[in-house]
């Protein structure tokens, strides 16, 4: 038999080059499916679904990571600026009479206060619907919420009508204070240059007898993407959360109302 004809480096080189090219257009070879999460099953569930749901879980895991990432980065912010003054605001006291509270007022025995900006000017013929829907379950979220922090909710309107709007939606523990007399709102961007109302949600901290500026959901202020909106306070607004876990998710021209029309009736003014 001929002995085969040997093959120089060049050629040797060339057929290298060819098999690594061959290779890296075949797709890789798909190895065992992932390993189960857990072993919880469901009455007749297809292996369609639970392979679909293995890999949703896992990304609602990454997802859970980062949540966690994101909430350690705030809390590593350094100090904000100090507040330039001590807000004086106006609150319904006992028997309803007005009384004045400062901004120090507002903690409590807490170092922390979490400020929402109301967009309730005295302007608007209606409260905004979407801050109402979040101030709904806010107020039932707002005893928890004391029990570390300090709470309130920051409108222009006058008090009075900012108490009987909330006598109308069933908030009572809510602690609601009215801006109208000095420039918080403009200061803390709860409305814009115009006069405009903005949802601003803004958190201050007290130390040493010095009250400074540690966050403000800026995403309301950012570039969103086309359907999105700002979306800065759906992480403490139970409404959007439980829709993203249906079907149908939240939808795209939904928006919750002052009230909804049952039996013929309208829950409340729109």
């Amino acid at each position: 038999m001929a002995k085969a004809a040997r093959k120089s480096p060049k050629s040797k080189a060339k057929t290298a080059r060819v098999k690594t090219a061959r290779t890296a257009r075949k797709p890789a070879r798909s190895t065992k499916a992932a390993k189960p999460l857990h072993n919880v099953r469901f009455p007749n569930e297809p292996a369609k679904y639970r392979s679909a749901r293995d890999n949703l879980l896992r990304a609602e895991i990454d997802l859970r990571a980062q949540v966690e990432r994101v909430a350690a980065l705030r809390r590593k912010l350094p100090a904000g600026g100090e507040v330039p003054q001590d807000y004086t605001f106006e609150e319904a006291g006992p028997e309803g009479r007005t009384r004045q509270v400062k901004l120090s007022d507002l903690f409590g025995d807490k170092d922390t206060l979490i400020a929402y900006s109301f967009m309730y000017g005295p302007n608007m013929k209606h409260a905004c619907p979407m801050c109402t829907a979040m101030l709904d379950s806010l107020d039932g979220s707002s005893n928890h919420i004391g029990q570390r922090v300090a709470l309130a909710v920051i409108a222009k309107s006058p008090i009075a009508r900012i108490r009987e709007f909330a006598e109308q939606r069933g908030w009572n523990r809510l602690r609601l204070v009215s801006s109208n007399g000095n420039s918080y709102n403009a200061d803390y961007h709860g409305e814009n240059e115009q006069g405009s109302q903005l949802p601003a949600l803004n958190v201050f901290t007290r130390k040493n007898g010095k009250i400074r500026h540690f966050f403000c959901t800026e995403m309301l202020f950012a570039p969103s993407p086309k359907g999105m909106n700002a979306r800065h306070v759906d992480m403490i607004w139970p409404l959007w959360n439980a829709l993203d876990f249906t079907p149908h998710g939240r939808g795209s021209d939904w928006y919750p109302k002052l009230g909804y029309a049952e039996a013929g009736k309208l829950e409340a003014a729109e």
